[in-house]
């Protein structure tokens, strides 16, 4: 006798509490494998694929894309112990994997995330196929079904009806589906002809030189629409306007800065430093070989001495306890703008990298940003920031610190200005600092300290290797 378990939406982590559903994996009496991922979700730190710690046949699956779910709602239910329906599947056979064996106590695998450590490998999806009498032609077209995730050798590919499609990023196929572009149509450059968003991009500006939008060409079938925010017209009396809801990241960062302009004291105080040692110090590094050195990296090192220095701004306050609590180790954020909106990767134990170590965990990070693959872990935990807004052109900015960090350091552009150097007027690289900081952990004599010992190392990087 088939025994029928409720999959819940999870515990993702982090003090998540809900999720939205982009894409599902699987469809009613599908079998499924433990740990397969059944549903890829978006939370407002990332986009995950939650897999099913039960094997079985899928009976029922709850909500549509687009939707939010709490933590803890009904996700899928699945008929564990029971052959498919129709008892019949693509490959002869094929086994119903059991999700619960005896030592778990019924519970499944236990498993979260993928990634997350889950006990094996998501085995390749088979579709079960009931037999039932053909249905009568209907005058509507029939939606073409959504892409299935699968793995195969490792590499995850995106399923359809004539084969699979070698593409692993959430984002590409986000992007194609929004589009209307069709993955089987494209020979993906990366490794294995694995297609890559710079595919797809290629495809859209190669269709608006043809002087057509591919989301304009016809298409045997409509496509399922994609997730989206929801924008509803307001008719008011004055204006028609539209309404843009607060969710996921942009609902999470409105929410972040909000306490933070409710909870801390801020204060900012600013500087400007000549940066023009501090640029040749890194032309000199790159061209000696080796990993190159990013002016990010460069910054971080400096930071991390300067809290060595500086301790105070380090830390964090507990509210509750009236207390100042300074902390031992930096993992130090940054800003990054990706398309999901702003995002805060964190370098752990930054104060034990290198410069060099510092550019490659910068580099891998901003990659995940790119791709949408940061997890939960990598956008928690940060006690300190490095915000380079200089990168959208701009000289200066007031931080809004990163609740419930103490402060950020923020860098505006690198440009040529005027200068008096050594005595005579000269044309520098110039860049402004400006630091928010946490009025409750410290007073304007320690951040002002702070400050200017950046600046000190930005202008004379010499200064760097007394700290060492």
């Amino acid at each position: 006798m088939a025994q029928v378990l409720e999959f819940k939406l999870p515990d993702l982590g982090e003090g998540l509490t809900e999720a939205e559903i982009v894409r599902w994996l699987v469809e009613v009496g599908d079998v499924v494998a433990v740990d397969q991922p059944v549903v890829e979700v978006e939370t407002a730190k990332a986009m995950v694929e939650v897999p099913c710690p039960y094997g079985g046949v899928v009976t029922a699956r709850f909500g549509e894309e687009g939707t939010e779910l709490p933590v803890g709602a009904p996700l899928i239910t699945v008929a564990v112990g029971a052959p498919a329906a129709g008892g019949s599947t693509d490959a002869p056979d094929a086994p119903v994997t059991q999700g619960t064996p005896a030592a778990a106590g019924g519970q499944g695998s236990g498993n979260v995330l993928v990634g997350y450590g889950t006990s094996e490998a998501p085995a390749r999806r088979r579709r079960v196929r009931p037999d039932r009498p053909a249905p009568a032609p209907a005058p509507a077209p029939v939606p073409v079904a959504p892409a299935v995730a699968s793995v195969n050798g490792g590499a995850r590919t995106a399923e359809t009806a004539d084969g699979p499609v070698a593409v692993i990023s959430p984002l590409v196929r986000r992007l194609a589906r929004e589009n209307g572009i069709d993955l089987r149509e494209l020979t993906g450059s990366g490794p294995d002809g694995l297609i890559l968003r710079a595919d797809v991009e290629y495809a859209l500006r190669a269709a608006a030189a043809q002087g057509r939008t591919t989301t304009a060409a016809p298409e045997p079938h409509p496509r399922v629409a994609p997730p989206a925010a929801v924008v509803t017209p307001v008719p008011t009396t004055a204006t028609a306007g539209t309404r843009i809801p607060l969710k996921g990241v942009r609902g999470a960062v409105a929410d972040k800065l909000s306490r933070s302009r409710r909870e801390i004291p801020d204060a900012t105080c600013w500087v400007d430093a000549d940066a023009t040692e501090l640029m040749r110090a890194r032309t000199a590094m790159n061209a000696a070989g080796g990993p190159k050195i990013s002016l990010l990296a460069l910054l971080a090192r400096i930071c991390t001495a300067a809290l060595a220095r500086f301790p105070e701004l380090n830390s964090t306050v507990d509210q509750e306890a009236r207390e100042v609590v300074r902390l031992d180790h930096v993992h130090l954020g940054f800003a990054a703008q990706t398309e999901r909106g702003l995002v805060v990767p964190v370098v752990r134990d930054a104060h034990a990298r290198d410069t060099e170590g510092l550019g490659a965990e910068f580099a891998r990070l901003t990659e995940a940003a790119r791709t949408g693959t940061l997890t939960p872990a990598d956008l928690t935990g940060g006690t300190f920031t490095l915000n380079n807004y200089g990168v959208f052109g701009v000289d200066g900015s007031t931080p809004i610190i990163n609740h419930p960090e103490a402060a950020m350091l923020g860098v505006g552009r690198i440009v040529p200005k005027p200068w008096v150097h050594e005595g005579e007027l000269a044309v520098r690289q110039v860049v402004q600092l400006s630091l928010t900081f946490d009025h409750r952990v410290c007073d304007g004599g320690t951040a002002g300290g702070f400050l200017r010992h950046v600046a000190d190392c930005v202008e004379q990087p010499a200064v760097l290797l007394r700290t060492l």
